[in-house]
């Protein structure tokens, strides 16, 4: 293999070689041959550069990657985004086809998102400045609530972003509701106070007995607003500190003793309070406060709203997922199966005259619920129409992992 110089440069250089020889033999000198040797070499290599070297081809550059498709980049987004060209559907991804059918590319656009809102914005020329989001009701199902944002390509293309805001939606409904409903049961019984001090201004503070009545029921009214603004408390509270898992032992035999005898001292007759408690259950990680608030909410509702002569039952057990139950069940009439998921709600009550002279605020239940969360227990509730109702509560065993889900029934 020739490395350097080609067979025309060998082929030179043999020449000049061959002419200094002729040289040297008509002159008997060294040095004229010498001259005519390097002249003649030096001549063949500039003249023929390197000697014919073969070049090497350029080294192959790496073929560029073909561009990411449109498709390819919108189906990596998880919320729905449609490209809409010439008014009609060009592309759209898996979110985009679950929410508004498989069939909306090459349709319509304003077929393909069925909302008078929607067609109103995407029909109408681009302003000035950025677009506005425009808020979609009904949008996929009834309930569900979209804002939709359009962005546009510099060919003029439009690209349609769905958010969806159903549960932002539903936490700003529930934070208005709270508002609304706290305010309503306060000025109930301050509008009772009021009234009643008024009239005892009047001729009615003369009279001994209908003046010591009414300043029976003031007190009532005082002590309704005194627990509701306590346990409005008590939720936000327990709400500022749901991130705090606890884990500090507990023993709950101990507690549930100490409050079965409490709530049997205070009471004025009532229904008898059994105890079930199963040897040798472990400690929970928990919070001794919220927990023993939890068990006076259980067993409260248990006797305020129990059969008169029923029996109210405190469960406790190791259950054999290695987490602690507590159960508390009442002999009362029941509550029927379209009211249980809604029973933790604030304020909900399944009868509201019965509940506000029980000296109910409407939410216990939801403080237990948030007390369960915030020990990443679960909460279950069962109930048989004219049998009585059962409240079950998993809690983690102190120094094991804690469970994450809350069941309610």
């Amino acid at each position: 293999m020739l490395n350097g110089f080609g067979l025309r440069t060998l082929t030179a250089i043999g020449i000049v070689a061959v002419a200094a020889v002729a040289v040297f033999a008509i002159e008997s000198d060294i040095q004229p041959a010498l001259v005519t040797l390097i002249g003649g070499i030096a001549a063949a290599l500039i003249a023929t550069g390197t000697g014919d070297l073969t070049p090497h081809p350029p080294a192959p550059t790496e073929a560029p990657r073909p561009a990411e498709s449109v498709q390819d980049v919108i189906e990596a987004i998880v919320e729905p985004i449609l490209i809409v060209s010439d008014s009609r559907v060009a592309h759209a991804n898996d979110a985009a086809r679950a929410l508004l059918g498989k069939h909306i590319i090459g349709q319509d656009v304003r077929l393909a998102i069925r909302h008078p809102g929607a067609a109103e914005r995407l029909t109408s020329p681009p302003g000035d400045g950025p677009e506005t989001p425009v808020n979609l009701v009904g949008l996929g199902a009834r309930e569900q609530r979209w804002e939709m944002r359009i962005g546009r390509t510099a060919s003029g293309a439009q690209i349609v972003h769905l958010v969806d805001q159903t549960d932002s939606y539903a936490a700003e409904r529930m934070r208005i509701d709270f508002v609304a409903n706290a305010s309503h049961e306060l000025r109930t019984p301050l509008a009772s106070i009021l009234g009643y001090i008024e009239t005892l201004g009047e001729e009615a503070g003369e009279e001994k007995d209908l003046r010591n009545r009414f300043l029976r029921i003031m007190f009532d009214e005082a002590r309704r607003m005194q627990r509701l603004i306590e346990d409005l408390i008590s939720l936000s509270r327990i709400e500022a500190e749901k991130y705090r898992l606890p884990d500090t032992p507990v023993d709950l035999s101990l507690l549930i003793k100490e409050i079965r005898s409490e709530l049997v001292d205070a009471r004025d007759g009532g229904p008898p309070i059994i105890s079930a408690l199963q040897d040798d259950v472990p400690p929970v990680s928990g919070d001794r406060a919220q927990l023993s608030q939890v068990l006076h909410n259980l067993i409260g509702n248990a006797m305020k709203y129990g059969r008169k002569g029923g029996a109210v039952t405190v469960g406790l057990e190791r259950h054999p997922t290695g987490m602690v139950r507590v159960l508390v069940r009442d002999e009362g009439d029941g509550i029927a199966p379209e009211h249980l998921p809604r029973l933790t709600e604030r304020f909900y009550r399944v009868d509201a005259g019965r509940s506000r002279a029980a000296g109910g605020t409407g939410l216990g239940l939801a403080i237990v619920k948030h007390i369960v969360e915030r020990h990443r227990g679960r909460l279950d509730i069962e109930s048989t129409l004219g049998e009585g109702t059962t409240v079950k509560i998993l809690l983690p065993a102190h120094g094991t992992p804690a469970g994450s889900a809350v069941i309610k029934r």
